[in-house]
């Protein structure tokens, strides 16, 4: 991600670096000392600070600005030959002290010949650097000018992210209607978050919040939640906030208020907009969003929360976030949301990319289509705006679209929504995610490395001087976490021991795992989803045992012929199958033997022609057939299918 989101964003990251050095005593000192004019120190500054000023509106006005995104390449060119001129007079000045240190040690009588640098290469050094210095100062003002030819806006106060007035970043303030009405690969997510909203509990007021990075679906995904009438007849009342970067207490709170009251409020004291809201809620058990939160001060939270305590047994608040640290500072549960898999991926793409039946007209736009998905990392928002450009598009200007970089189109929202978390970053931690774009894509960062490099860049300053810079760093890269940067890689030769309270185990692309805990499976464990791990699946059967909480078992990716083996007994309710490229046959026996198996799901088996000759064991109620069947879809049509009368038995039955 860091490549690709701030690579024309680390104009105002490394600005910093550039003023950290001017201001150290090294560089002064060395000028004066060689009698170099300081006049030049001071111009830089000045100049520097000129584009600085324009820093923060460059960087947002590049998503939509090709001349912009010109401008910034240029002068970040310039800056980084100001750095390195001001590091080799940092560096002349150390070995300069240190020769004079050490000459001091000896003898007066003895000539050292151990200085680090000669007074020729010194002089060399020293006519070079007015020139360089100069020619730097030229850079910078016509680059400024041509800032403000560009129509930049200056920063109207000190410090980054301070431009006002800019429309770039803004996100559009959302409401509870569905902005899509189909939801692709989220189910889960949705059973789950509802199941949590209509779960009975002891506290009349719970709150959870979906974390995940901008461009996931967080909003889309709640929207459907909201709106789904198991909710509608649970909770006496709903209303639905967009509550943004601007966590203003007194105006949240009357949002709240306009909300559930469905009409304008224009009380202008905090007391009284409580006491009304207190008023409406009181008894009622009720569902507030809270969309798009960025406020991480608990004390802010809790003069908000005051007005909504008198709610009746059950109530809930659901927050999106991307910060976990917005979690924490409402004391609220979490549920983190994912990029979405790869089929879902192409669902998604291709509900937008093509009309009608959603389906690619010849095989070419299948193929580039399917590596254009790869590129967008499952991100919705990435999927639906290419997608979109695509609509319509030829074929050469599909394979135009997949060799540039998508991230850069000009019409694109993809950078806007995701820069958004970026421009609201602290200087300091703007400036340790910067430095990590001189990676690969999907380059997977070890954390005690990462922090060794930002060290050497001399990124990791603290006003708290117990810190090590260890500590400090530490900190910096768990801040990052905690707001979506960086995530979690796990790549493991042994699982670790579970924790009793696992409810759902999720388990992808780890085919060197052999085993599970010795152990075994915690006993309340509710499902357990394995894509692409082998030997994993093929020591389930002593691992699940006979765990009566088990509800559903998904097992993915598997390169085998016949399916389940004998032996494989699960104890689940629910049994999908999904991506087998080369299963041709289901086992009967190993089928029977799962007697509590009610629901059966086969996706993406594009082998599998036949069912069992007994056909499927009578416990099943439940048969779905979708994805890439074509084979067992044909055969099972009611009710010329040749196996329509072996599932004649199963009460519901979905191919799609």
């Amino acid at each position: 991600m860091a490549a690709t989101l701030v690579g024309g964003a680390l104009l105002s990251a490394f600005l910093q670096v550039a003023f950290d050095r001017l201001a150290s005593r090294q560089v002064l000192y060395f000028f004066r000392e060689k009698k170099l004019d300081e006049n030049l120190l001071k111009k830089l500054k000045r100049k520097l600070r000129s584009i600085h000023a324009f820093a923060d509106d460059a960087e947002l006005q590049q998503f939509r600005d090709q001349h912009v995104r010109a401008w910034l390449v240029d002068v970040k060119e310039v800056v980084f030959e100001a750095e390195d001129l001001l590091d080799e007079i940092y560096e002349l000045s150390k070995c300069q002290v240190e020769a004079e240190s050490q000459a001091q040690s000896i003898d007066d009588k003895v000539w050292n010949f151990n200085f680090s640098i000669s007074p020729i290469s010194l002089l060399n050094n020293e006519n070079e650097i007015e020139t360089r210095m100069t020619q730097v100062l030229d850079d910078l003002d016509e680059l400024a000018n041509e800032g403000t030819h560009l129509g930049l806006k200056k920063a109207s106060g000190a410090g980054f992210g301070s431009v006002k007035g800019s429309i770039v970043l803004q996100k559009s303030p959302s409401t509870s209607l569905l902005s899509e009405s189909v939801i692709y690969g989220r189910n889960d997510d949705k059973e789950n978050i509802i199941s949590w909203l209509t779960s009975n509990t002891d506290n009349k007021l719970s709150v959870l919040t979906i974390v995940g990075m901008g461009g996931l679906g967080k909003t889309t995904l709640v929207q459907h939640v909201y709106n789904d009438p198991r909710i509608g007849g649970y909770f006496n009342l709903k209303a639905w906030v967009c509550v943004s970067k601007d966590f203003n207490v007194f105006n949240l709170s009357r949002a709240i208020l306009d909300t559930v009251t469905k009409s304008v409020d224009n009380s202008r004291e905090l007391e009284i907009v409580h006491a009304r809201l207190k008023e409406k809620l009181s008894g009622n058990r009720f569902l507030l969003v809270l969309d798009d939160v960025w406020n991480e001060n608990r004390l802010k939270w809790e003069e908000v929360q005051k007005s909504l305590l008198l709610g009746a047994q059950g109530s809930r608040i659901l927050v999106t976030a991307r910060s976990t640290k917005v979690a924490s500072a409402m004391r609220s549960e979490i549920h983190f949301l994912k990029q979405l898999q790869e089929d879902h991926s192409w669902q998604l793409f291709a509900e937008h990319a093509f009309s009608n039946d959603s389906s690619p007209p010849t095989p070419d736009y299948k193929e580039i289509g399917t590596k254009i998905v790869g590129k967008c990392g499952g991100l919705p928002l990435a999927l639906k705006t290419i997608a979109s450009l695509l609509q319509n598009k030829s074929v050469l200007e599909w394979k135009n679209i997949l060799q540039s970089e998508i991230w850069d189109l000009e019409q694109s929202d993809i950078i806007p929504a995701l820069a958004l978390s970026y421009h609201h970053l602290p200087s300091h931690l703007k400036r340790c995610f910067a430095y990590c774009a001189i990676f690969p894509k999907d380059h997977k960062f070890d954390k005690d490395s990462l922090i060794q490099l930002w060290m050497a860049q001399n990124f990791l300053q603290c006003c708290q001087h117990s810190a090590s810079p260890e500590e400090v760093g530490e900190q910096y890269f768990n801040d990052l976490l905690s707001r979506s940067f960086f995530q979690h890689y796990a790549e493991f030769e042994s699982l670790p021991e579970l924790i009793p309270s696992l409810h759902e185990l999720y388990i992808q692309d780890c085919p060197k795992v052999e085993s599970f805990p010795k152990g075994g499976l915690p006993s309340n464990l509710k499902k357990i989803s394995l894509y692409n791990c082998s030997k994993l699946i093929a020591s389930l059967k002593g691992a699940v045992g006979a765990n009566p909480s088990l509800e559903s078992l998904c097992i993915g990716e598997l390169d085998v012929e016949y399916f389940p083996n004998e032996g494989f007994l699960s104890p689940s309710l629910v049994l999908c199958i999904s991506g087998f490229p080369n299963l041709t046959r289901l086992n009967y026996n190993a089928l029977w033997h799962m007697s509590s198996l009610k629901i059966l799901v086969l996706e993406d088996c594009p082998n599998l022609q036949c069912l069992p000759q007994e056909g499927l064991p009578k416990s099943i109620s439940y048969l779905k057939i979708f994805g890439n069947c074509p084979l067992l879809k044909q055969l099972c049509q009611k009710p010329k299918g040749e196996y329509y009368g072996k599932i004649a038995h199963v009460e519901k039955v979905i191919i799609g």
